[in-house]
């Protein structure tokens, strides 16, 4: 049951960006942005986590789960640093996952040769 609600919920999170995407005239950047800030807003009214819980990496991988997790890493953060914790908490909470994502598009560069758009 938990692959079941995992993907029906990631699906459900990326049926609505992507209806998002077509009815509007936002660019994918300016939607990447509002995903980010609305997990963060949602991890901070206490209503992303429980559905974390529910769906597990369905909610937790998309973008929206990016947001919470630097909300999660700053509310943590300025609990054990005080207001230093603003400037480090996001950083130390999303730093595997954001040196992930960077190691492994350059290795992909190494084999796929990508080429500059004209």
């Amino acid at each position: 049951m938990d692959y079941f609600n995992a993907f029906w919920v990631g699906g459900l999170i990326c049926a609505l960006v992507q209806i998002l995407l077509d009815k509007t005239k936002l660019m994918p950047g300016r939607v990447m942005v509002l995903l980010v800030c609305t997990g963060s807003i949602l991890g901070a009214i206490g209503i992303y986590q429980p559905l974390i819980d529910f769906a597990g990496a369905g909610a937790a991988v998309p973008l929206l789960g990016f947001g919470n997790t630097l909300w999660k890493g700053l509310k943590e953060a300025i609990d054990t640093d005080g207001v230093i914790g603003l400037f480090t908490g996001g950083f130390t909470a999303c730093a595997a996952g954001v040196s992930a994502a960077l190691i492994f598009s350059y290795l992909a560069s190494w084999f796929f040769k990508p080429k500059m758009k004209e």
